[in-house]
């Protein structure tokens, strides 16, 4: 990384970028672990996890050269939280159960978060989490000091009521109003998940994939007649969709 960097002898591409030009490439690199653990491919899962490991050695890298910090100390940091979240293991402290472990963890957290001056039930939930994943962290961090429904069915009362909202703007459809209700219904969904036990995101990928799926299929069938889906009627489209959906 430092010879990629290098001013003189670097590369050109290498040498312009900061930390909010790579921040994105951090973030699909992550992505791309998480699809090769879903599709349980563990040769495919090595080269991701090399990808996401150079992420942190490239910010780092450029973390050396500002002299703040380095690798090393990366390393080290976290070395030094896993050691102070987890006094049972390290110390002479006893947990007995993975929800008493959750609690000293969270209280752990909460200090480090009051060390840091960051204030407030919900401080500390990064603003750069996909949007439906910091939704679920915010309602979850709320629900642990009791702001919360009771249970799934409530929520589905709530979302009832934002769908209705929708319904009432669609006539005007002012694309402020339009963003702040879908908006809210989504932030919905996400509780919906949360309250259910599920990640919100994964909830998401797993439909985004079941459509990619049906969507090649169908396109496949009507090829298979010899039409392009833009010479076939909705209606045609819609039929080898049902067709696909009911045979899976």
């Amino acid at each position: 990384m430092a010879a990629l960097r290098d001013p003189d002898h670097g590369c050109p591409w290498d040498q312009q970028q900061s930390f909010s030009t790579i921040a994105p490439y951090t973030i699909e690199e992550a992505y791309e672990v998480a699809d090769a653990i879903a599709r349980g491919n563990l040769d495919d899962l090595q080269d991701e996890l090399g990808d996401l490991l150079f992420q942190v050695v490239y910010h780092a890298r450029m973390a050396e050269e500002a002299g703040r910090f380095d690798f090393a100390a990366v390393a080290q940091t976290i070395a030094d939280k896993m050691v102070r979240r987890h006094p049972h293991v390290f110390g002479s402290s006893a947990v007995h159960s993975a929800d008493a472990q959750s609690a000293i963890w969270e209280a752990q957290k909460h200090a480090e978060r009051a060390r840091r001056s960051e204030n407030g039930t919900l401080a500390g939930v990064p603003t750069g989490l996909p949007a439906l994943t910091r939704a679920a962290k915010l309602t979850a961090r709320a629900a642990r000091v009791g702001f919360d429904w009771p249970d799934a069915k409530q929520v589905l009362l709530k979302l009832d009521e934002e769908v209705a909202e929708l319904r009432a703007e669609l006539p005007d459809a002012k694309h402020e109003r339009l963003q702040d209700e879908v908006g809210d219904l989504l932030f919905v969904l996400a509780n919906l998940a949360r309250k259910l036990d599920l990640d919100p995101e994964a909830c998401l990928r797993d439909a985004n994939q079941k459509f990619y799926d049906r969507f090649n299929n169908m396109e496949q069938a009507i090829a298979s007649k010899g039409n392009t889906l833009t010479e076939v009627p909705l209606e045609e489209m819609e039929e080898e969709w049902h067709n696909i959906k009911n045979n899976r």
